[in-house]
């Protein structure tokens, strides 16, 4: 199971969150350095901020998914019990809020237009690829809905899965 982890990591968030980060960093010559004056500061130490709760929710969904949901990240394999605790009692998708929140932090702390520049098409291409998605929600979750007499419109599920 931890190796079925570890490989999804390693080609989804890992890949979003910190090698396309270091190539972009690496192109644009982005180097971490202090801001000048108080408005960068405020807005790197708001950055980390953003990227250490990212990473609370990132490591909180993961936990769930190993342990509740008895799955991984990846969507070619996907949790195969409903999660409807922890953060997933508030958030649809708590493991792409995190991505997204370290994304953002990372643009911040670095004080990076590039940056900046990646989360909005790393959003643009995440929503595209949800929209295109025949299935929105996992199969276990649809069960889950449906058995306790709710329904799923397929417009909602791309309203909260998106947004």
């Amino acid at each position: 199971m931890w190796l079925r982890q570890l490989l999804s990591i390693a080609m989804l968030p890992f890949t979003v969150a910190v090698l396309v980060p270091l190539w972009i960093a690496r192109r644009c010559s982005v180097e971490p350095s202090l801001g000048s004056g108080a408005p960068g500061w405020v807005l790197q130490v708001a950055g980390l901020g953003l990227l250490a709760l990212g990473l609370v929710f990132f490591t909180a969904s993961l936990r769930k998914f190993a342990t509740e949901g008895h799955g991984t990240l990846a969507p070619w394999d996907p949790p195969l019990d409903l999660m409807v605790r922890g953060p997933y009692r508030y958030v649809r998708n708590p493991m792409i809020s995190g991505v997204v929140l370290v994304l953002f932090g990372e643009s911040l702390a670095l004080l990076s237009v590039a940056h900046a520049g990646w989360v909005a098409v790393d959003r643009a291409l995440l929503n595209k690829a949800f929209q295109l998605a025949p299935d929105s929600l996992p199969r276990s979750r649809r069960a889950g809905i449906l058995a306790a007499g709710g329904s799923v419109p397929e417009l909602a599920v791309r309203a909260v899965w998106c947004t």
